[in-house]
């Protein structure tokens, strides 16, 4: 009788990942990405749940009020790194199955846009590395307009992060010299912006059309941004309270968004 043939180890590792992925499912985990998270301290977690109790009660027209505004990094090639933890999905979003990010700049193509719950506001790309002097730049050249253009309310309010960009001194003077009221903001809350969940429809928008280059990429992202409904951006005015009941409940900490 002849001695067994030996598979390929590629051919182990399938096996085994399939046993292991079906015995995690009978036992009701499974395997995934460990989510990319802010890196939390002890004063952002304090400062994210300050602000979720402080604003709980408010009503919708108040959100309604308020454009909001980020920038984002598309990357239309490569893959990013990841490690796998086993979990349920209770315990998806605890800090020790999370990875800690630091946001920064860089990537293919930067974009900044802004929305309000009557929908899309402009969208841009970022050509330069961006400082304080460019960012003024773009508010002055699109914040008003974006405004204008969804016929916001006398009094609204504008949302931007605590970037060093937006906090720097010239920045503040700029924003308290054309009048615009700001929200005041928690460091390393990106899932309080509704934004990120523009951003995310927005990448599998131009995922799906598969752009070859950096040209088609920026043609793309604008044709898409500019199709997004006005009511999907109603509805997350409609449940933004649900996202600051959620950071109440995890105590401060990253929610899913």
């Amino acid at each position: 009788m002849g001695e067994p043939s030996e598979l390929p180890a590629e051919s182990w590792d399938q096996s085994n990942k399939a046993y292991h992925c079906n015995t995690l499912r009978r036992q009701g985990l499974k395997s995934c990405s460990a989510r990319r998270v802010p890196l939390l301290k002890p004063v952002h977690v304090q400062a994210r749940l300050k602000f979720a109790r402080e604003h709980l009660d408010d009503p919708e027209e108040d959100w309604e009020n308020v454009i909001w505004s980020d920038e984002t990094k598309i990357e239309p090639f490569g893959k990013n790194s990841s490690f796998f933890v086993l979990q349920t999905r209770r315990v998806e979003l605890h800090p020790k199955n999370t990875i800690p990010t630091v946001k920064h700049g860089g990537g293919n193509i930067m974009l900044w846009g802004c929305f309000s719950a009557k929908g899309p506001g402009r969208l841009i790309r970022v050509k330069e590395r961006m400082n304080g002097a460019m960012y003024r730049e773009i508010l002055s050249e699109n914040l008003l307009p974006s405004a204008r253009a969804l016929k916001m309310k006398h009094g609204w309010v504008f949302q931007h992060d605590n970037d060093p960009k937006h906090t720097a001194r010239a920045t503040k003077e700029w924003l308290h010299k054309k009048h615009f009221k700001v929200l005041e903001w928690p460091s390393q809350a990106p899932d309080l912006n509704p934004i990120e969940n523009l951003w995310r429809e927005l990448k599998v928008r131009v995922a799906q059309q598969q752009p070859q280059n950096i040209t088609a990429l920026e043609e793309i992202c604008m044709e898409e941004w500019a199709k997004i409904p006005a009511t999907v951006c109603e509805n997350l005015m409609k449940t933004y309270r649900k996202c600051l009941t959620s950071v109440t409940a995890n105590k401060g900490y990253i929610t899913k968004y």
